[in-house]
């Protein structure tokens, strides 16, 4: 019987995806990283197969991008057609007529080598590695075939480490004497590699490799320096389909819409990649995933303070035909992001910048106003932003050289347009380091962010009777999660030098109002004289002291405004005005006390911030002497605790019980929801009413299906007031 032909594939998907380390991510296709090696199984009918008679030629194919891989049993690869292995599988010669290299916004087409391997496309194995090259696709017939299974044969299949991300079809022609026959053997997602020391994302630490690149669970830093809250999040990339989805952003980008062949080609390279999903984050200008709203009233939407993890962002996206979801605010951008970067093989992290600077005329100086009776002023277009949250992506830079190489800043919230669109990045944090305003992409906006100086002025009916010059105020905390555990890691010296940086953990009653220049005669300070939580009235001084050998008459006025994260207070909700009598080198203290009742607002918040500023007026001369703090108002935690904490094992139910006492005054309602990615598949709600005192005792039942470390939360809306509290806890999953 001489008859020779294609019967089944089999792509060894638990095996190749445990390899490739993609085990885990939900897909419709089998997920491979490139610039390794995976293993397929295929069977035929009839006879074995006989490479002297029979010709096999593996098909790869990406959009209109194409790789013949022609079978070698020798071990060694062949490079079958001359395509190159740069993720176009095209000859140089077939590039579009747009010059060499196809540059896009300044990107070269292909991902480089590591130093020392040959060109993409050459059919060179790497010299004296006696292996592969991981610079062009190859198919090898592996040795030892089962002589239990003459008719089934195993095959090596190579992607370069420089191939372009996307989603391929991998097919068969199988040639003999008498016929030849495509068959279909199916689709396989390739991804970036860190792991892989030939790819421009190579992260050598396995360390940080689990942190941020396998690790779904996150902590987002926010309020303010001095009193910053930790709030949890659940990247979410290992659910169900949301690989698929992330994959959409790529595929719905403009540029893919515009012109496929091109972008296909630059996905080879993740800057170019990281541009993309930065401006399709954002819904500004594309088909992107989330509508910003920092208005206050999320009508027709979702408040951004009740999102807790990406999934339902993304599946959201998915559901609703990638038309925007309603609504994100900076941490929400961010957090998605990371997300989408981490599904992508890219190493990822979230980045809070306390005190960022909008600086939009580029001066490098924020001009804020206040009126001689302490309210600041929406007089500038230019803001402070408490905290602003971006993503940090670890790749080469061979554009700018390798000492840019490493940290990369990505920002997805729409603030200003680069290239046209709305992102930001990647600005290489050397770069921001060495003031480097001159390399791509958005080096001056981000070092703004960071350095910009602070002119503090009092004015009225557009004359300036004050100013003061802050040059440490923004950018004094910038903070990431510290690698295998749940604790904040100061990052600032990466952005800058030569700083006194503000140290976390200080006492908030031990704070004083620093940035204030300290004239001759007046002196004026304000002091929290505890740690502001919601629900709680607002208890603070002033002080003042008479630095002068005369008697001095004073008037103090003091104004209190709420504030949104990112821009200046509104509306007064609270003031006092009062006259003061100090004799010479006198220090008077005064106490105030706000009412939670003054400071609530009917949208349900994460987070209060507040805007409190003093004014003292000398009667005599008319000096005017200002002393200000922004703070936020922390909600109360709920506490999570786990029946047989270190016996958590993989397809096991377990108990965890969600605690809270009610500090609040009044009897409060809301809905509380548990949550987390591979312990639970549907989020438990559930209704509650508590009493001033009364404790909330609620057990929820899980079953972990996916082993290491995974976080379960926990979110209290509350109805009545306008509250969201947190908590959470994290599990360390074992295997069964």
């Amino acid at each position: 019987m001489d008859v020779f032909k294609f019967k089944s594939v089999d792509l060894q998907s638990a095996k190749n995806q445990l390899n490739h380390k993609t085990n885990g991510l939900s897909s419709s296709t089998l997920v491979l990283r490139r610039g390794q090696a995976f293993q397929i199984l295929v069977s035929f009918d009839g006879r074995a197969f006989d490479p002297r008679k029979d010709k096999l030629v593996f098909q790869v194919v990406l959009g209109p991008l194409s790789f013949e891989l022609p079978l070698s049993g020798t071990g060694l690869p062949l490079s079958g057609t001359g395509l190159p292995g740069s993720g176009s599988g095209l000859p140089v010669s077939g590039l579009p007529a747009s010059g060499s290299g196809l540059p896009v916004s300044g990107l070269p087409v292909s991902g480089l080598p590591a130093s020392g391997q040959p060109a993409p496309g050459s059919g060179q194995p790497v010299s004296g590695t006696g292996q592969p090259s991981t610079t062009q696709w190859s198919a090898t017939l592996e040795r030892g075939t089962n002589p239990n299974s003459p008719r089934t044969i195993s095959v090596s299949l190579l992607s370069p480490a420089s191939a372009s991300v996307g989603v391929y079809t991998l097919s068969l022609k199988v040639q003999t004497r008498t016929s030849v026959k495509t068959h279909s053997l199916g689709l396989f997602t390739l991804l970036c590699n860190p792991w892989c020391q030939g790819d421009s994302v190579f992260l050598s630490s396995e360390e940080l490799r689990d942190e941020y690149v396998r690790s779904d669970i996150g902590l987002l830093f926010k309020g303010t320096s001095s009193n910053y809250v930790a709030r949890p999040w659940s990247y979410d990339q290992y659910e169900r389909g949301i690989l698929d989805i992330c994959m959409k952003l790529l595929e719905l980008s403009p540029q893919c819409l515009t012109n496929k062949r091109k972008d296909l080609l630059n996905r080879s390279n993740p800057v170019y990649i990281g541009r993309v999903i930065s401006a399709m984050v954002n819904s500004q200008d594309d088909r992107g995933l989330l509508m910003g709203n920092w208005s206050g009233e999320y009508n027709g939407g979702v408040n951004p303070s009740t999102w807790s993890g990406s999934a339902d962002i993304l599946r959201k996206w998915s559901e609703l035909q990638f038309r925007p979801v309603k609504y994100g605010q900076c941490w929400v951008f961010a957090a998605v992001m990371c997300t989408v970067m981490r599904a992508l093989g890219i190493p990822t992290r979230a980045v809070t910048n306390f005190s960022s600077a909008h600086d939009t005329n580029g001066n490098m100086v924020i001009e804020e106003y206040y009126s001689e009776l302490g309210k600041k002023l929406s007089l500038s277009r230019d803001s402070i932003w408490n905290f602003h949250v971006w993503v940090e992506s670890w790749m080469k830079r061979p554009d700018l050289g390798k000492e840019y190489d490493g940290w990369q800043v990505l920002d997805p919230t729409p603030q200003e347009t680069s290239g046209g669109m709305y992102r930001c990045g990647p600005a290489a944090l050397k770069a921001i380091l060495d003031k480097r305003v001159d390399a791509q992409y958005d080096v001056p906006f981000v070092y703004a962010e960071v350095n910009a100086d602070v002119h503090t002025m009092i004015v009225r009916d557009g004359e300036v009777l004050s100013t003061k010059i802050d040059t440490k105020r923004v950018g004094d905390l910038i903070c990431t999660k510290q690698p295998g555990s749940m604790k904040m890691l100061n990052i600032t010296t990466q952005y800058k030098i030569e700083r006194v940086l503000k140290q976390p953990g200080v006492a908030i009653n031990s704070i004083r109002e620093s940035s204030r220049v300290i004239p001759k005669d007046v002196v004026v300070s304000l002091s929290l004289l505890k740690t502001p939580v919601v629900g709680e009235n607002i208890i603070f001084n002033v002080t003042v002291t008479n630095n002068e050998s005369t008697h001095k008459e004073l008037k103090a006025h003091v104004n209190a405004q709420n504030k949104e994260y990112n821009s200046n207070p509104t509306t007064t909700f609270w003031e006092a005005h009062n006259d003061l009598k100090l004799a010479p080198n006198e220090t008077q203290t005064f106490k105030h006390e706000i009412l939670s009742s003054d400071y609530a607002s009917k949208e349900v918040r994460e987070d209060y911030l507040v805007n409190l500023a003093v004014v003292i007026e000398d009667v005599e001369t008319q000096k005017r002497t200002l002393a200000s703090q922004e703070f936020n108002i922390i909600s109360p935690t709920l506490t999570i605790q786990i029946a047989n904490e270190n016996a958590v094992v993989v397809n096991t139910q377990q108990v965890a019980t969600v605690t809270f006492t009610s500090t609040f005054a009044i009897p409060v309602n809301g809905e509380l929801t548990v949550m987390g990615s591979g312990l639970l598949e549907e989020k438990v709600k559930i209704s509650l009413t508590l009493k001033p005192g009364e404790t909330m005792k609620r057990p929820v039942q899980f079953t972990p299906r996916m082993s290491g470390s995974k976080m379960l939360q926990a979110s209290l809306v509350l109805t009545n007031l306008a509250s969201v509290l947190h908590g959470f806890k994290t599990i360390n999953v074992k295997q069964a």
